[in-house]
């Protein structure tokens, strides 16, 4: 029998979401950084087995809105929860239980579907105190499984598949066995730009920042690809760009060798930052960005 079936992974900012999905695959699809809101889109992952096709949504973390943006980001949460038939709830077990949780856990009542309890960073507790922390998130959800992992470490990670798909039901492929994401090629390279911005930057710059890539030429031994950064102010465009370019320059080069190992051939990336003042409360911008929806 065949399986195959829709699983939501959601959670609270910073919870693993993408270091999950990325590890389940065992190939990068989703970008990660110690930063709040890494995720902007609903990045799916496709994992085809022999029997079995499980297609993970990795989504942005659920959490209180302070712009347009911050609520196309948990809109598109929302929308992933509601197509599943499997919600993935995964949680930072170091971080005490908040009211993003509750907020969560409210979210999720009365949902027909299962819904686990994915417990990550379990590499960081000691077990006495796993076990407590463990026992609390049982009394405050019924949850179908409760499973303890590591997504860094890929610990448990091959329980977590048995146990989804005991509960998966048969179904068709929806996928080609060679597809590993929805997500086009210049989607992936604006957010492997995008990553490398957020792991150099500090402070408001990387909520502020959106990238697009505008052109990519591929060659025989080479791929040109331009791609425009985008920020809210003058002072964080100076910022990005560094003294003597000396920042722009290093996110080039940090994303040129990533993307220089995605394709197999070297790249030549052009970086330009300009200026969009407000561009996250604003719906057109939004939209023009990938970002903006109809609701």
């Amino acid at each position: 029998m065949y399986k195959s079936g829709f699983i939501a992974i959601i959670g609270r900012p910073n919870a693993g979401k993408s270091t999950l999905l990325n590890a389940l695959l065992e190939e990068k699809v989703a970008i990660t950084s110690p930063k709040p809101q890494t995720t902007r889109d609903n990045v799916m992952g496709i994992l085809t087995m022999s029997d079995a096709q499980l297609i993970f949504t990795d989504t942005p973390g659920i959490h209180k809105p302070h712009h347009q943006l911050g609520k196309h980001l948990n809109r598109n949460a929302y929308t992933a929860i509601a197509e599943a038939d499997i919600n993935y709830v995964i949680i930072d077990v170091t971080k005490p239980f908040g009211k993003g949780d509750e907020f969560l856990l409210s979210r999720l009542q009365g949902s027909e579907v299962p819904t686990f309890l994915i417990v990550n960073k379990i590499d960081q507790l000691p077990k006495e105190k796993l076990i407590h922390e463990l026992m609390q998130w049982q009394t405050r959800f019924v949850f179908a499984e409760i499973i303890p992992i590591s997504a860094l470490k890929k610990e448990n990670l091959d329980q977590l598949l048995q146990v989804t798909l005991h509960y998966l039901k048969e179904g068709v492929q929806y996928f080609p066995e060679t597809m590993v994401t929805d997500h086009n090629e210049s989607f992936q390279v604006a957010e492997i730009i995008r990553e490398k911005v957020l792991y150099k930057t500090e402070e408001e710059i990387p909520h502020s920042v959106a990238v697009v890539t505008e052109a990519m030429e591929p060659y025989d031994n080479r791929i040109d690809i331009r791609a425009l950064i985008i920020v809210e102010r003058q002072s964080q465009k100076g910022i990005l760009i560094g003294k003597q370019g000396a920042m722009i320059r290093s996110v080039r080069l940090d994303a040129q060798k990533e993307l220089k190992r995605k394709f197999g051939k070297r790249v030549e990336l052009e970086l330009y930052v300009r200026v969009e003042k407000n561009w996250r409360n604003r719906s057109h911008k939004l939209m023009q960005l990938g970002y903006g929806d109809n609701e």
